[in-house]
């Protein structure tokens, strides 16, 4: 079996496409991250989204394949939209940052489709929350193979086996994983602040 890991860089923009030097510096330090915890990449193949423009092509593809009203029954994209503090009405002043979804951001399962799908990837590990996101995969191949015959594989997604890591919600078990409790170790932490953090607890 072959394993393939994104830094979706271009996934980033949707929601970051005021700052694209942040986006361009977290390539980086995704990378090194992935390298820091274990990943070999001599036995997978890590890569730039944004360097496959076939990404983009094919999600420009299934964007026919998928209605307005789909995406807004989607949870994980309703969460991710509150989570970002992205607003459709509401007061000047409180859209002042953040007003609209941008419909890059708006339309991400369909481009997570296209990621998952352009490798014909039989097996998405990811956590509970992102069960609507594979579900929406699974039905825009669906929908292809049914209009242009038996191409796509129709991708599995991979839970964890222990029920804690379903759903990481921060080490008090207290809050939902799109909120912050400020308790979690990071890669990129000190020794010192591990330390504090873990004493703390």
């Amino acid at each position: 079996d072959k394993i393939f890991i994104m830094i979706a860089d271009a996934q980033a923009l949707t929601d970051n496409a005021d700052n694209p030097e942040k986006v361009r510096q977290n390539i980086i330090e995704v990378a090194l991250d992935y390298l820091s915890v274990g990943i070999d990449p001599s036995q997978c193949t890590i890569f730039i989204q944004s360097q496959v423009p076939e990404l983009c092509e094919l999600a420009f593809y299934y964007m026919n394949l998928v209605t307005v009203s789909r995406l807004q029954r989607n949870p994980t994209v309703k969460a991710e939209i509150q989570m970002r503090g992205f607003s459709e009405n509401g007061t000047e002043e409180e859209n002042q940052q953040r007003k609209g979804t941008p419909v890059g951001f708006f339309t991400y399962p369909i481009s997570q489709a296209s990621d998952i799908t352009a490798f014909r990837a039989t097996t998405v590990p990811a956590g509970e929350d992102q069960q609507p996101m594979i579900e929406q995969a699974r039905e825009i191949v669906r929908r292809f193979n049914g209009i242009y015959g038996d191409t796509l594989v129709e991708p599995e997604i991979l839970l964890p086996d222990n029920a804690a890591c379903m759903r990481q919600p921060g080490t008090d078990g207290k809050a939902k994983m799109s909120k912050s409790l400020g308790n979690c170790s990071y890669l990129s932490d000190s020794s010192e602040e591990v330390r504090k953090r873990v004493m703390s607890m």
